[in-house]
């Protein structure tokens, strides 16, 4: 994982030695084939205690409802969720540091409970706050993030936002692991990024910008620090044949697409819900 606190300082000064914090875009611009692009800033992510997260709605949630944070499963407090166990409407009071445009911090929120945690299958945690998206709107004039509905695209350039170190990190998505193994846990269609994601420990639960459209496809959670098999921090990806490949140096994130459907009226989680294929307790 794309560990939190422990190690993160080391890590960044290691990797990103000499490399100021990344000044937000603050207007649309050309990518590299021309088409006008969204500007990523870090308005609607937020800064956790020990990683990164945001702000995030589905297409259909409604002013009024509860608003949502998004992380990874390995960042809840309650520590790394064992390999097939899923914590759902757990009482929570964990706060985050709500950050504008710029990256700087205006606020606080409060969760009121997880919502949703694990780390079978994706690595993911949702939770549940105590204002709802209008009064965060009405408060510091910040909207959420909208979950795109969709699988992310080969190719498409992203941008990873970490609320905690209060960088951004430019890149593509190269390609999908089918399986990505790392230690006792195993995450299913996982996205890869190519090289120039270099994210570090503090990034997890930084969500990933489709820069086109500005939603969030994905959710950063690892990548292969030494080059070895399998093990923590060195996850492998297996392909549907058994075949293992190490990818050194690469990072990852898991989809995001696949919360929408679990995500009804309210802001709950309903796990029942047509389409929805969450793990369940």
């Amino acid at each position: 994982m794309n560990k939190p606190l422990v190690g993160a300082l080391l890590s960044v000064l290691i990797l990103g030695a000499g490399v100021a914090p990344a000044a937000a875009s603050t207007a649309t611009s050309p990518d590299e084939a021309g088409v006008r692009v969204k500007a990523v800033t870090f308005a609607g992510t937020v800064a956790l205690s020990n990683c990164s997260g945001s702000v995030v709605r589905t297409p259909s949630s409604q002013p009024g409802d509860p608003a949502l944070v998004l992380s990874n499963g390995h960042c809840l407090e309650t520590g790394f969720p064992d390999p097939g166990e899923v914590v759902l409407n757990r009482s929570s009071t964990r706060s985050f540091t709500l950050l504008n445009a710029a990256g700087s911090g205006v606020g606080t929120l409060r969760a009121s409970k997880i919502a949703y945690g694990t780390m079978t299958d994706t690595d993911v945690s949702l939770y549940q706050l105590t204002r709802t998206y209008a009064q965060i709107e009405s408060s510091y004039g910040i909207k959420a993030l909208e979950l795109d509905t969709a699988r992310p695209t080969q190719g498409r350039a992203i941008t990873v936002a970490s609320g905690y170190w209060k960088r951004t990190y430019s890149c593509a998505v190269d390609g999908f692991a089918y399986r990505l193994k790392e230690g006792a846990w195993t995450w299913k269609d996982s996205v890869r990024y190519t090289s120039a994601c270099r994210t570090i420990g503090g990034t997890s639960g930084s969500p990933v910008i489709d820069d086109a459209t500005g939603k969030v496809v994905a959710v950063n959670n690892t990548g292969n620090e030494d080059g070895q098999r399998c093990t923590d921090n060195n996850p492998c990806e297996v392909a549907e044949n058994g075949t293992v490949t190490v990818r050194e140096g690469i990072n990852y994130a898991q989809q995001t697409y696949t919360l929408v459907p679990c995500i009804g009226a309210g802001s709950q989680i309903d796990l029942n819900r047509s389409g929805c294929t969450l793990p369940k307790p």
